[in-house]
């Protein structure tokens, strides 16, 4: 019997070192665990407002956030140590979380689960966009 391996494919893309390969990979996937945390907190929440344990839409949003970290740790940690990757993760966790409060300020009149959710998502957005290029730029220029 004659039989020909097949390459596993898996989304995200990575490499041979284990960090996604693509800024789409890395924006998919994370936006990805952001509708599914969202959707599980709109779940929780008209739960507990149908057993009459609050009203509905006053869970903090950014709860949400959960598992695009989880995958934004998840590639920090396939990086090999060093100033590069934390320098990155920490220019986008800074212009990330302000982008997502000044969005959470914008939108203060919504109820607290929309513009949590809402600053969440711009801070997955910014963090992606400054830490995919930023710890690629980093690690080149430092060796």
């Amino acid at each position: 019997m004659n039989t020909v391996e097949q390459p596993q494919r898996s989304f995200p893309r990575r490499d041979a070192e284990g960090r996604i390969a693509t800024l789409g990979d890395l924006l998919g996937v994370s936006l990805a665990g952001l509708v599914i945390g969202v959707l599980a907190l709109v779940l929780f929440e008209w739960a507990f407002a149908t057993l009459g344990a609050g009203g509905f839409g006053r869970t903090n949003g950014w709860l949400a956030v959960i598992l695009p970290v989880w995958l934004f740790w998840d590639d920090f940690r396939a990086w090999e140590f060093g100033a590069a990757r934390v320098l990155a993760a920490l220019a986008g966790l800074v212009v990330g979380v302000f982008a997502g409060l000044l969005a959470a300020g914008l939108t203060a009149g919504l109820p607290p689960l929309v513009s949590g959710a809402l600053a969440a998502a711009v801070f997955t957005v910014v963090y992606a966009v400054v830490w995919f290029p930023g710890v690629r730029w980093l690690a080149r220029r430092m060796g």
